[in-house]
């Protein structure tokens, strides 16, 4: 299994309430921007399109990547990190 970024591990280990979009792992600054200005200010928002999309693997990376221009290793970031959380809280 590969490792995962403290940002993954303190994201999976609460509830995310309000938390803005850029606590998501892989999703930085610039990547943040990008989709708060398409209306995914919220890390929820996103959560949301996640689910909307069947927790799919493909379909949420080709999302990611169509939506904010995510690269590879960001869109495996954030989906195993909204994955584990799901496992975890859903």
């Amino acid at each position: 299994m590969s490792s995962t970024s403290q940002k993954h591990k303190d994201f999976v280990a609460e509830p995310m309430g309000e938390k803005k979009v850029t606590v998501l792992a892989g999703i930085g600054e610039a990547l943040g921007k990008r989709l708060e200005d398409k209306g995914f200010d919220k890390a929820y928002v996103v959560l949301g399109q996640f689910l909307v999309l069947k927790k799919d693997e493909e379909l949420f990376r080709d999302w990611l990547k169509d939506t904010c221009g995510a690269n590879s290793k960001q869109q495996g970031d954030c989906y195993g990190c909204l994955r584990e959380w799901c496992d975890s809280f859903l």
